[in-house]
């Protein structure tokens, strides 16, 4: 019943994940143009640059904000990555939960 679970929230989150990704690559162009245009911002000395790029960020600025919803395909993704590894995680567990047969293999292991 745990992998049904998982498979579950498996498949909803990949299809957040898939009608989300165009917001979220068009969330991750405007964060980088904020950054390169902050970044021209500090280096130049001209006044009036200076006040086109405050514009120029604005209106990038706002166009970030639109895409905030995207957000909800990153959680998606987070979750996507949670089920994977407790999937996994679940595969790596032992057969046998017997401790005395992990006390006489390493009882083996200390002999050699």
């Amino acid at each position: 019943m745990k992998k049904f679970g998982l498979i579950l929230a498996g498949g909803l989150a990949a299809l957040i994940l898939l009608h989300s990704i165009g917001p979220i690559v068009s969330l991750l162009v405007s964060l980088v143009l904020l950054y390169f245009i902050f970044r021209q911002f500090l280096k130049t000395d001209s006044i009036a640059w200076k006040i086109g790029l405050v514009i120029i960020g604005l209106i990038v600025l706002s166009s970030t904000i639109h895409h905030i919803p995207a957000l909800i395909g990153v959680a998606a993704a987070y979750v996507l990555y949670l089920v994977y590894k407790e999937w996994n995680k679940s595969k790596k567990t032992p057969k046998n939960k017997d401790p005395f047969v992990n006390f006489e293999n390493q009882w083996n292991e200390l002999k050699k």
